[in-house]
């Protein structure tokens, strides 16, 4: 279902009410599992999702002015467990000096947010995340860093919540690209040349892990509010490079963080949208082609994150897709997309969101319907 139809028109809708759009479309989908960043205003979220038959956790950065929140069909799901993840505590390296174990480039107070889902019609469940990882374009390592993390945490608490047979499902605002260095490892392709030189470029420490280090404005106390990324030239300030004492992680021992945690994450967009493509027939005047990521950027159709949608945030002043749905799936267990909201198109959202009649926020909905082979109570996220 094209994001368009879900307001067909804004009659229906008093000016100015950007939040009925999100709540609205925050609903359309009916799905059983729902994953929201950036969440505030939880007095009027909160029963909206009560009356519309969720249950919900939810957990934020300390002294962030928002978080993330997981929402559940209750009819369907009971939580067995919850886990949040403090990337900025996290530890990489088991031995040296507290900044050379957790070996960040930049204090940043992201979290994850984990948790397990028991179905209530049987003894199966889903072990679910969501996240919103940093927004500094520049900081790419930091944003492999915490991604890596997010993974191994997830298995963990997959392991120790004693569910080693349920497939765990990742859905948030990463913040990077189909063709970053972050996005490669965790799907499991081969870094590009051009990708280990944007690595290489972001390894820097920031004022926030060394107090010395200052050269221009202090950072926003809350840097989740990504005002200032609408530059995507946003320069590096406030760091200088890092040295083997940092202990940050080269390309190899990143993968390693990747690969030793288990199998690669399997991305539900970039699969459905290529076998759509696959079966679909041949453009015509009146069906044009239809375009995802790799059609617009200089990214082989070999390799994955190539059919991502081509956006998954279009403000006025930058558009990009760094939103993503992805599965990890246990031994035995195959993971089949049989239906997904199809992404708007270029067209449907510009000049920018958000927009009165379109859509209340600057990121677009993902949708997914996922069969898990041998799991008898899949979710809808």
């Amino acid at each position: 279902m094209p994001c368009r139809e879900l307001f067909p028109n804004s009659d229906c809708l008093k000016a100015g009410q950007r939040e009925n759009m999100i709540y609205r479309e925050i609903l359309a989908c009916k799905a059983d599992v729902l994953c929201l960043q950036e969440v505030d205003r939880l007095e009027k979220l909160l029963p909206i999702l009560e009356k519309a038959g969720y249950s919900h956790h939810y957990t934020s950065g300390p002294r962030k002015l928002h978080g993330c929140l997981i929402a559940y069909n209750r009819n369907l799901y009971e939580v067995t467990g919850q886990h949040t993840v403090y990337y900025d505590e996290q530890e990489v390296h088991w031995s040296g000096e507290e900044k050379y174990r957790r070996a960040s480039s930049f204090r940043t107070k992201n979290i994850g947010h984990l948790i397990s889902l028991k179905s209530k019609q049987g003894e199966k469940g889903v072990v679910v995340a969501t996240t919103h990882l940093f927004w500094h374009p520049k900081y790419v390592y930091e944003r492999a860093r915490q991604a890596g993390i997010l993974k191994r945490e997830l298995l963990k608490f997959r392991d120790d919540e004693k569910h080693p047979d349920w497939p765990c499902i990742i859905a948030g605002d990463f913040n990077f690209t189909p063709d970053d260095s972050a996005y490669s490892f965790a799907v499991g392709d081969s870094l590009l040349p051009v990708q280990k030189e944007l690595l290489d470029a972001s390894y820097v420490v920031h004022t926030t892990i060394d107090p010395s280090q200052t050269d221009g404005p202090s950072p926003k106390e809350d840097e989740g509010d990504e005002a200032d990324a609408a530059d995507p030239d946003k320069v590096i300030v406030n760091a200088r490079p890092a040295t083997s004492e940092d202990g940050l992680l080269s390309s190899q021992e990143l993968e390693a963080l990747y690969t030793n945690a288990g199998p690669p994450l399997r991305s539900m967009y970039d699969l459905g949208l290529r076998l759509y493509k696959e079966t679909r027939s041949q453009p015509t005047e009146t069906e044009p082609k239809f375009v995802t990521f790799g059609d617009r950027v200089s990214l082989g159709p070999d390799r994955r994150g190539f059919h991502e949608p081509q956006w998954t945030s279009y403000t006025y002043y930058w558009q990009n897709s760094i939103d993503y749905i992805f599965v990890i799936e246990p031994a035995n267990v195959q993971s089949t997309v049989v239906g997904l909201l199809s992404p708007p198109s270029t067209g449907d959202l510009k000049p920018g969101i958000p927009r009165q009649g379109v859509s209340g926020s600057d990121h677009v909905s993902l949708c997914v319907e996922i069969v898990f082979t041998g799991h008898p109570n899949p979710p809808n996220p």
